[in-house]
């Protein structure tokens, strides 16, 4: 039996499997791969399952626009957010991006699978009108320096309605 990561990006966990839905999976653009998000009590699980990385550590953000259709994905904007301005980082003590997540690790075969846990968004605030986006980054993030922790460019990118 394999066994995956699990992964938790605000410091807590809910069981309750019978209360989580699962979502339609979201195909990533740029590399290969899945994301699907669940909803959860207190925030929202999204199970990653991504091919076509270098090997190593990488970023994985929410962005704000459920719009990956330029080369670049610079068409899903920023991280989802609740203040302005914008400050990156689940290290940084003055962090309001609530789109930041832990990084993800890519294999030597370039697969990363992971689930990731959040209670900084729920399901229903990522699939508003223009929908959000899941954003894996070439590099890792530092999780402290501005503006998206030294992550590098954007790789993959799936759209969340």
């Amino acid at each position: 039996m394999t066994r995956l990561p699990l992964v938790f990006a605000a410091f807590g966990l809910v069981v309750a499997p019978t209360v989580a839905t699962a979502q339609t999976a979201a195909t990533f653009k740029g590399i290969g791969g899945t994301v699907t998000p669940v909803a959860a009590p207190k925030g929202v699980l999204l199970k990653v399952d991504a091919s076509g990385l270098t090997p190593g550590w990488h970023a994985i953000h929410i962005h704000a626009k459920g719009d990956c259709s330029d080369p670049k994905f610079t068409a899903a904007g920023g991280h989802v957010h609740s203040a302005e301005p914008v400050v990156h980082g689940l290290l940084n003590p003055n962090a309001n991006d609530m789109g930041d997540l832990p990084n993800i690790y890519a294999g030597a075969d370039g697969k990363a699978k992971v689930e990731i846990y959040t209670t900084l968004v729920m399901l229903d605030g990522l699939k508003d009108a223009d929908g959000s986006a899941i954003v894996v980054h070439a590099k890792p993030d530092d999780y402290s320096s501005q503006p998206i922790g030294g992550a590098g460019d954007r790789v993959g990118c799936a759209v969340i309605r």
